[in-house]
């Protein structure tokens, strides 16, 4: 059941929160929302799984400055969620997007972190990646009908092999929804001009902002295929943190699913090291 919370600067934001146990945080992907791990959640037990639509994803607000959708004040609002609810430690599930708020949130209130699990997202980002994502972000897709739209994803999305067509078709509820106008994003398309603007400013180093990480339980999932997070870039985080649980999923690019065998090997080992 969807639930909300009110930002400090006044937005309604949505979320689920599901289960008992260890609090888990599940932060999506750029474009994506909570229901991105739908696959995930039955496999997880013994835990308090926390899913929130960043602003202008999902079911939560738009904001009226697109500048707003930064990863810092992304970040803002994933502390003030828990605050909310009263969690003064969670750990983070981390996909992509989701995973750079990881991050932020390590190099700020790490002490309100209990572990960091991340999907298919290190501190270098493959410009080929990039460009992939910018190719589609904030536009409609020219299909018609979900069904249509699965069926395109099947054959387009980079990387991925052994997809049972059923699990595109939710990917495209998951990312779009049908209106009497045609095809709907559910996000805010203005969050393009948010990348690109962004894009102005030089790139940071994040290194430092994995780096922060040190002392948290930490994990990797990786897709093999990846076109975003490279097998150079993955070996690096390892030599970094050799203690950490990682995988390298077959016939997956940006991002696992998550229910994969690999990667719930690594999710599993990730949440017993917390426990």
């Amino acid at each position: 059941m969807i639930q909300r919370f009110t930002s400090s600067d006044g937005l309604s934001l949505a979320y689920t929160d599901e289960g008992e146990g260890l609090p888990l945080l599940c932060l999506a992907g750029l474009t994506r929302n909570g229901r991105d791990f739908d696959h995930l959640a039955p496999h997880l037990e013994g835990i308090r799984l926390i899913r929130p639509d960043y602003r202008g994803r999902g079911e939560s607000d738009y904001a009226e400055d697109f500048h707003t959708y930064s990863i810092p004040v992304e970040a803002r609002d994933v502390v003030e969620l828990m605050d909310y609810l009263g969690l003064e430690k969670a750990a983070i599930l981390g996909t992509s997007r989701g995973g750079l708020i990881a991050m932020a949130l390590a190099a700020t209130v790490k002490d309100r972190l209990l572990g960091v699990c991340l999907n298919d997202i290190g501190p270098e980002i493959a410009a080929d990646g990039l460009s992939y994502i910018m190719g589609y972000l904030g536009r409609r897709p020219a299909q018609r009908s979900l069904p249509e739209i699965a069926a395109a994803r099947a054959k387009l999305m980079d990387g991925f092999a052994n997809v049972p067509p059923e699990r595109w078709l939710a990917e495209a509820q998951n990312h779009y929804r049908e209106t009497e106008a045609g095809i709907e994003l559910r996000y805010d398309k203005r969050l393009r001009d948010a990348i690109e603007a962004a894009g102005a400013a030089p790139v940071p180093d994040l290194w430092p902002l994995f780096d922060a990480f040190a002392g948290l339980p930490l994990g990797l999932i990786r897709g093999a295929n990846s076109n975003l997070l490279t097998a150079e870039t993955a070996a690096a985080m390892r030599a970094r943190r050799p203690d950490m649980h990682f995988a390298d999923v077959p016939d997956r690019g940006h991002v696992p699913f998550l229910d994969e065998p690999e990667s719930l090997a690594v999710i599993h080992a990730f949440l017993k090291e917390l426990q």
